[in-house]
């Protein structure tokens, strides 16, 4: 058996592991359009992997400015929100979902080696549910989505089902809470995104890694505080390995 001081492993979902054809960015601007927003592609693609209705928010002020009280951006927001998540879910609905290139490999790697598998997101439940099914990986999650004996993840936790979303750390906690880890030193992020980065860093992980395949490129996210990028999750056990961060024996 091998042995790791990793007890857990949190994974981001679109452009970590399940393949990002610039859908979610595309069904932002869409939203935006209908809504009057006005944000360019490359605004709405630094946000990413932060919640999407804090996204919301966060662009009517950018918009309205800061003198517009909190009540009639709250409104706006909520309302732009129904808007994207119609187009958001009817997207995923009707095309296809893939996980991203390695990603099946590195999950039977570290089950290998008793390593949890999480996934966390800046989706909101329904349609992470959405995606997590159409790619079988909902099968074995019971109601608080722990898997059991025979799932392909762990575990799986929604920006609606914590106080904030990403950077705050809170879905990570959730997730080492879930399997009784109290040292965020035994647990490694891996996103594709900025606040991927900076969750890991204010999780206080041992590791907070990105991939370069996603939906930012290495130059974007070489410029950030991280411990490590990869071409893609294929390059994460050798990563590990090589950097000493696992005690096989």
């Amino acid at each position: 058996m091998n042995h790791s001081p990793i007890r857990l492993v949190m994974f981001d979902m679109a452009g970590t592991t399940v393949r990002d054809n610039n859908e979610v960015l595309l069904c932002f601007a869409e939203a935006c359009r209908a809504l009057g927003i006005e944000a360019a592609d490359k605004r709405l693609n630094a946000l990413m992997g932060v919640s999407k209705l804090e996204v919301f928010h966060l662009l009517w002020r950018e918009q309205l400015g800061d003198a517009t009280d909190a009540a009639t951006i709250a409104k706006k927001a909520a309302h732009s929100f129904e808007v994207f998540r119609d187009i958001l879910e009817n997207y995923y609905r009707t095309h296809p979902v893939e996980p991203t290139e390695g990603a099946l490999e590195v999950f039977d790697w570290l089950r290998e080696r008793d390593i949890k598998i999480a996934l966390n997101t800046g989706f909101y439940r329904a349609v992470t549910n959405i995606i997590l099914n159409k790619l079988g990986w909902l099968a074995g999650l019971n109601a608080d989505y722990v898997g059991g004996v025979g799932s392909i993840i762990n575990f799986s936790v929604a920006s609606d089902e914590v106080p904030q979303g990403r950077p705050a750390p809170f879905m990570i906690q959730k997730a080492m809470s879930a399997f009784g880890i109290d040292d965020p030193k035994q647990v490694i992020k891996v996103g594709d995104t900025p606040v991927d980065l900076e969750e890991g860093r204010q999780a206080g992980c041992l590791l907070s890694l990105a991939v370069t395949n996603g939906t930012h490129t290495r130059a974007e996210l070489e410029q950030l505080d991280n411990d490590g990028l990869l071409n893609s999750l294929s390059d994460l056990p050798v990563f590990l390995e090589k950097h000493g961060q696992m005690v096989l024996t």
